[in-house]
């Protein structure tokens, strides 16, 4: 496989990722509007009204009924008429929620028509606020080039041509066509795409899948993933599709995305953020507080040289950052190089136990805390590795659409610890993957629970 890995291609690719939107759109959304419900029940219910009860049980109910119904759900591409039917959606909810509170905790008759006027008054500002800052948005993207992504098209015939002229009449939707690739041209080869997309920025690729061959658009798909560039495809009208892929339209002109993962969507980012936070805190106060003088003394004891081991990691859109742990080697020039192997010499007899108990992965929260890890994420490895995995094993570089984690599901899985064949990290990329596309606060749980559960059965690869 020949994957173009250069200096700044990081660089670019967190410069488009860190654009897509701003992630704090969705939480101050929901914050906002939650002020809106329950600050209004000052104005229409009486002083002895149960404040705080209607509160959580509004507002739990409320933001379940919105991730289910996909109201903060609002994308560039999405229309008037969605975002409507969503708010009347949003509506009959909120209203049939209010009333089982009311119809619960108090008694609903003829004088209770407050009830409908505090629901009016209430959808009505959250309504006009979230249609106003629907469109502040498509005017930002239209008249200021703001929140713009570059792409590009390849292959041309009919769908790609709508496409292009839906880009044009629309830049609202804050797209910036930068080319067309004529695949049926003289001279055309997939590498001039590649070099085009690198030297130009290009945020996303839009593909017609019947203009190129099995063998190119895989190239295609490579390429994309393993430089952190959004694939998009157009299907081909007379082909019945067999995956299950996300499908949109733009205007008329349907639309294929390879992946979508769930941790794009802010809710989820502060959500896990969230968990992280409180996770790591947990086992810094709680543990490391009273454990790291221990360890500390007894690495001490043993060797010369710093407690913390201090070292340099990829991380989300291949940021490189400090990763920590408690020194388990003595001081030696490849510990940024050779990984740890069996009956490795430089490990001390302290860093023994450490590592097998994975005692030494626990500054780590640290890290949590900062905001370089999550708790449970694809496992990160040394810089020159991260090089080396990059060149060599397809799909690598999609694991650093994520933030790296403690633990992971390949290493509950049984792929920690030294990579001894290439199968090893492919089954690693594999399992990465499917945590990245599949995520959910569910599985980071199960994944923690098993990770401690290996702690005291034990791990073979622990060394």
């Amino acid at each position: 496989m020949n994957t173009k890995i250069l200096a700044n291609t990081a660089e670019d690719s967190i410069s488009y990722r860190d654009g897509r939107y701003s992630s704090l759109i969705r939480p101050i959304s929901y914050l906002f509007d939650l002020a809106i419900i329950i600050y209004s029940t000052n104005f229409f219910f009486k002083l002895s009204f149960d404040t705080l009860s209607f509160s959580i049980f509004i507002g739990v109910c409320w933001i379940i009924v919105s991730m289910q119904l996909g109201f903060y759900q609002i994308h560039r591409n999405t229309n008037l008429f969605t975002l409507l039917s969503l708010l009347l959606k949003q509506l009959l909810f909120f209203t049939l929620v209010v009333f089982a509170f009311f119809g619960y905790y108090y008694q609903i008759d003829s004088t209770s028509g407050y009830i409908f006027k505090y629901i009016a008054v209430v959808f009505t500002t959250i309504a006009l606020v979230k249609i106003t800052v629907y469109y502040i948005f498509k005017n930002y993207r239209s008249y200021l080039g703001g929140n713009f992504r570059n792409v590009v098209l390849i292959g041309e015939n009919k769908e790609t041509l709508e496409l292009q002229q839906f880009f044009e009449s629309h830049p609202d939707y804050g797209y910036r066509l930068q080319n067309m690739f004529d695949v049926k041209s003289t001279g055309f080869n997939i590498q001039t795409i590649k070099d085009f997309i690198l030297e130009n920025k290009i945020d996303e690729i839009f593909c017609s899948v019947k203009e190129l061959n099995n063998e190119e658009l895989l190239e295609i798909t490579d390429y994309a993933d393993n430089n952190l560039r959004t694939l998009k495809f157009l299907p081909d009208p007379d082909t019945l599709l067999s995956k299950h892929l996300k499908y949109d339209y733009y205007g008329k002109t349907p639309i294929l995305s390879l992946r979508e993962i769930p941790l794009d969507d802010p809710v989820n980012q502060l959500a896990k953020r969230s968990f992280d936070i409180l996770f790591s805190l947990l086992v810094i106060v709680g543990i490391l507080s009273w454990l790291t003088p221990i360890i500390a003394l007894l690495i001490k004891l043993e060797s010369k040289g710093p407690v913390f081991f201090k070292q340099g990691r990829n991380g989300i859109d291949y940021k490189e950052f400090r990763c920590y742990k408690f020194r388990s080697m003595v001081l030696n020039k490849t510990a940024d190089i050779d990984q740890v192997s069996k009956n490795d010499q430089r490990v001390t007899t302290v860093g023994k136990f450490l590592r097998k108990t994975s005692i030494d992965e626990l500054p780590q929260f640290f890290n949590v805390l900062k905001g370089d890890m999550s708790v449970v994420g694809p496992r990160p490895h040394m810089v020159s590795h991260t090089h080396m995995y990059a060149e060599r094993i397809d799909k690598f570089m999609v694991r650093h659409f994520v933030k790296p984690g403690i633990t992971g599901l390949a290493q509950t899985s049984g792929y920690r610890g030294e990579v001894e064949t290439d199968d090893d990290i492919v089954g690693r990329v594999r399992n990465d993957i499917y945590y990245i596309e599949n995520w959910s606060t569910t599985m980071d749980i199960r994944i923690i629970f098993k990770t401690i559960l290996n702690l005291f059965s034990g791990d073979e690869k622990a060394y």
